[in-house]
């Protein structure tokens, strides 16, 4: 996908109504209150020894880094949120309520922006031992936990 592209389904996000029940949405989910949808995934063509390619996961950094620029230029800068409090509460046993669960469970921080009542997300989600690498986008009127 192209960072046009991760434009345009951001900004389709954003003007969709959000379904009365969870269902599944592109390459995402949709629920009450929210959207999410997964940009790039670098974990299904790695190979058997876990080595994968450097290259691909250098390439989602770089979707990342240029999503994030230019959605700085579109709406100033982003609020940069550590998920290591939210990640400890989880780790204790708390429920993290939808749809923020995944991006706790999977991200060290956000890039969060306000921006006409919904909160618009940008996660990043890198393997500590491994080539991994997954770029998500969440639109919601749901705060964060």
């Amino acid at each position: 996908m192209t960072t046009a592209h991760h434009l345009r389904l951001i900004d389709g996000m954003r003007a969709r109504a959000f379904p009365t029940e969870r269902t599944p949405a592109g390459s995402g989910v949709s629920g009450p209150g929210y959207h999410t949808a997964f940009l790039h995934v670098e974990d299904e063509d790695l190979e058997r020894d876990g080595t994968g390619d450097p290259e691909r996961r250098a390439q989602c950094l770089a979707e990342h880094d240029t999503l994030l620029t230019l959605l700085t230029l579109r709406w100033g800068e982003p609020e940069t949120v550590s998920l290591w409090s939210a990640q400890a509460r989880m780790m204790a046993g708390e429920e993290i309520p939808e749809p923020w669960a995944d991006p706790v469970a999977g991200c060290e921080y956000l890039q969060l922006w306000r921006i006409e009542e919904r909160w618009i997300a940008v996660g990043l989600h890198l393997e500590n031992d491994g080539p991994g690498c997954e770029l998500s986008v969440l639109v919601t009127v749901i705060d964060p936990p």
